[in-house]
């Protein structure tokens, strides 16, 4: 008998793979939001901690040079929270070449994103977008031997024709059976916190304070100036559980009840019993302590999505309302338990005028632990309003694109250019 390759890494398996790179998809789940409006909004960043008002108050918006509530940075993209697929007949036709998996039973980790924003999104638009594979790359890893970096490619744009923004997505492919063997966490003690250490962070939570209205010219930052901190936990399943109320289920499309069955037909091998013989989700992880130690983990731990949440947050808090951040770029090198914190920080190592003479700062930012490890370094680029120059002056997608077609195709060929 053959032996199973299931949840293996093998070389037929990447061809495969890379077979599919730059063909658009359909992507597994559909939009949680449609036509986002003011309580999408909220509940957006709610999800993440984030009260800053011109996400969702009518009257203060109506006040800031948006002239109206816009969606925070982070529901643009987010893998499922928006965008109605668009596709060509012929690119539709072409869907059966994608089915299945080609490292089926190969675990998944989100490790890295990089993310461009052109233009707002205000309430009640509908949104399209384009989903491709656009690299395969082999990067061993000393979790779990063998591993595969597979990133995918998304663009957005409103009915009107507005340009949104675009991500990459990387997904870091491992066998769970090394990741297991390993052990590499069996050292790590999840936290425990007595009550001085958490009045402390409920101060520094107290004195934290977004921007806001008040412009952060220009002229009046220089390098070395700090970001933050900003302070995000001590992690709880509860936060989890708010997480998914404003952000979905993600690409599994993970629902309850009768909905739950009609998805594992779907997706089958999805689904694992758990200890009372019932089929649940790979995603328990994150809730599920005991399901987390089959995966390596000594116990439940976050989404990485959430920490790249967090750093947008640190640079919105600092930015002010006038300011747009255009681009971040952020890896996930460490799992964030329950029971850790992270602080949020960063500095501005550069300021310049950016393309088309944009007053631009370049930021280095990052989420430390209390365990002083860094867990996600990441860079960001913020467009801020200036004294001489006047206010922000919205990027342009590459390529001078003026649809969805184009700035994907542009997307597609900057991925492979920055990698060259």
């Amino acid at each position: 008998m053959a032996e199973s390759t299931t949840g293996r890494i093998t070389d037929e398996g990447v061809a495969a793979l890379r077979a599919r790179i730059g063909v658009p998809q359909l992507y597994p789940a559909p939009p949680h939001y449609r036509r986002p409006n003011e309580d999408a909004f909220r509940h957006v960043a709610i999800s993440y901690g984030d009260d800053n008002p011109l996400w969702c108050d009518p009257a203060y918006a109506a006040a800031s040079r948006w002239k109206g509530p816009i969606a925070p940075p982070p529901l643009i993209g987010g893998d499922s929270l928006i965008g109605e697929d668009r596709l060509t007949e012929a690119e539709i036709a072409r869907q059966r070449e994608l089915r299945g998996d080609p490292l089926r039973g190969v675990h998944a980790f989100y490790a890295a994103s990089e993310r461009e924003w052109w233009a707002p999104l205000p309430p009640d638009r509908q949104v399209f977008r384009r989903t491709a594979l656009v690299g395969v790359v082999d990067r061993p890893s000393e979790f779990g031997g063998r591993g595969i970096q597979e990133w995918t490619a998304q663009a957005f744009q409103t009915a009107e024709g507005t340009l949104l923004g675009a991500q990459y997505r990387m997904m870091y492919r491992t066998e769970r059976e090394k990741a297991r063997e390993r052990k590499k966490y069996d050292a790590l003690e999840v936290e425990h916190w007595d009550e001085s250490a958490i009045a402390e962070l409920a101060a520094a939570y107290a004195a934290e304070r977004a921007r806001g209205a008040q412009p952060r010219w220009w002229e009046e930052v220089a390098e070395g100036d700090t970001i933050g901190p900003l302070v995000k936990g001590p992690l709880t399943v509860t936060d989890m559980v708010c997480w998914h109320v404003g952000m979905g289920m993600g690409m599994y499309d993970v629902a309850p009840l009768r909905l739950a069955y009609q998805n594992r037909q779907r997706v089958p091998r999805f689904y694992h019993r758990d200890e009372l013989g019932i089929p649940d989700v790979m995603q328990r992880v994150h809730w599920d302590p005991a399901f987390a130690r089959k995966s390596g983990n000594p116990t439940t731990f976050d989404y990485g999505r959430m920490r790249e949440t967090w750093l947008i947050h640190a640079c919105t808090d600092w930015m002010g309302d006038d300011a747009w951040l255009w681009r971040l770029q952020v890896e996930f090198r460490q799992f964030n338990y329950v029971g850790d914190v992270q602080w949020v920080a960063g500095e501005i190592v550069r300021k310049y005028l950016a393309e088309g003479g944009r007053p631009a700062v370049d930021l280095e930012l990052r989420t430390r632990n209390q365990r002083d490890t860094v867990t996600s370094p990441a860079t960001a680029t913020v467009l801020l309003p200036s004294r001489e120059h006047g206010p922000v002056r919205l990027p342009r997608p590459p390529g001078e694109a003026a649809t969805l077609e184009a700035a994907f195709d542009a997307t597609i060929a900057g991925f492979a250019e920055e990698r060259a």
